[in-house]
């Protein structure tokens, strides 16, 4: 098997990860360096985007797909009858140089079936970044999928080398996991996590100390492989973004995959609610909000035909509206259509002026979706009167197909 025919099946088998972003990495610049090449400041065959927008090329592959696991929903699960590849470590280096010196890439991310047993795969995975870091001077972003049970020792190499670590959750709770990846075990996915954070925080506190995967640690979850409600997964976000200091908790649908066990659900999960744990997941991180506040229906689910902020002020009418010429920063963060650059804008401006609704408009925020919910000069939120069912039928005029594919 050539080269060419080995990275269409890795590249292929490495989509299924969403946890894949270089957001956050230190800059480097190779200016000044004989060896230095790609630099992580540039714009950049895997897009991730930054929280600013900004597109990031990788590329984006495994060691291999063989693994001895046997993970019901994975598509390269021990048992599954698909066209196995394996790199060696020098063609992935020669991969990634190749494809950055071509413009195609500003980084690598690797992730990688267990081999032989996690150690062996781990030394693998570490032995890519350190011969792109010490041989070649590769100064681009490196994120590496980090497996659990390695040696920590090894997990701790692979900080030195890589931008940003993860170690993939994969299901919201012990008991899915053991039901559905017996070979894994959430507790020892947890102390993992727990390691690297103590790491990372002490890098970050020590100047001088070595540099230690400075965009920090992600993980993924799968949504609706098994039976956790929306309600259970942001709940495990909550307690892994305060506990282990995550950067990214990444929510991947589920997809049916060939021959797939008769434990898992016979069709995909909506691509919808995906994107609202998504929204709910911004809301917690950067509006303020928590995650019992969020609503849910009796079964503990997010509605999947509005936003979840939306949903929140609809069943607070009561709260509404909302002077934006006096009320709180944390306030106005929860008007339906306000986002948090626009809040900050608001608060610059109104320190000079009295806010209209024209004012409202330059700043581009949407007037028919806020003028409900906000008081300004001359404006006193002339739909106060109407209840949440009435303007839920006003802000969504036609439904939203509950799933993307339709």
């Amino acid at each position: 098997m050539d080269l060419l025919q080995k990275l269409e099946i890795l590249a292929d088998a490495a989509k299924y990860d969403a946890s894949c972003a270089s957001s956050g990495t230190e800059k480097r610049s190779s200016a000044g360096e004989k060896t230095g090449i790609g630099s992580t400041e540039g714009m950049g065959i895997c897009h991730a985007y930054a929280p600013d927008g900004r597109c990031i090329s990788l590329l984006k592959i495994l060691l291999t797909n063989s693994c001895v696991y046997d993970c019901l929903y994975c598509i390269n699960r021990r048992s599954s009858n698909v066209r196995r590849a394996r790199f060696t470590v020098e063609e992935v280096v020669t991969l990634t140089l190749g494809f950055y010196r071509r413009n195609c890439i500003e980084g690598l991310f690797l992730s990688s079936g267990i081999i032989s047993n996690p150690d062996y795969t781990m030394e693998q995975v570490v032995r890519v970044a350190r011969t792109l870091r010490e041989e070649h001077g590769f100064r681009g972003y490196i994120h590496l999928k980090t497996i659990p049970d390695a040696d920590p020792a090894l997990l701790l190499e692979a900080g030195r080398y890589a931008d940003r670590l993860s170690i993939n959750v994969e299901l919201p709770t012990e008991g899915s996991l053991a039901a559905l990846a017996p070979e894994k075990n959430l507790p020892g996915i947890r102390r993992s996590m727990g390691r690297m954070r103590l790491r990372i925080d002490e890098a970050k506190a020590e100047r001088k100390s070595p540099r230690f995967a400075p965009a920090g640690q992600s993980t993924q979850v799968i949504v609706g492989a098994d039976k956790s409600s929306d309600r259970d997964i942001l709940a495990m976000s909550t307690n892994l973004y305060g506990s282990y200091g995550l950067r990214r908790v990444y929510y991947s649908a589920f997809s049916p995959i060939p021959d797939a066990s008769a434990a898992l659900p016979p069709d995909h999960a909506p691509l919808v609610r995906e994107h609202r744990l998504y929204q709910a997941d911004w809301l917690m991180r950067f509006y303020g909000f928590s995650a019992p506040e969020l609503e849910t229906d009796t079964a503990g689910n997010l509605d999947l035909s509005i936003d979840p902020k939306l949903s929140w002020a609809l069943a607070h009418r009561d709260q509404f509206p909302v002077d934006v010429n006096t009320a709180a920063k944390e306030m106005l963060l929860r008007i339906p259509g306000i986002g948090v650059k626009s809040v900050n804008a608001i608060l610059r401006a109104r320190r000079y002026r009295s806010l209209r609704m024209d004012d409202l408009a330059r700043l581009r925020l949407p007037l028919a979706k806020i003028s409900a919910f906000v008081i300004a000069a001359g404006h006193t939120g002339g739909s106060a009167g109407l209840d949440g069912e009435r303007l839920r039928q006003r802000l969504t005029p036609r439904p939203v197909q509950s799933d993307l594919f339709g």
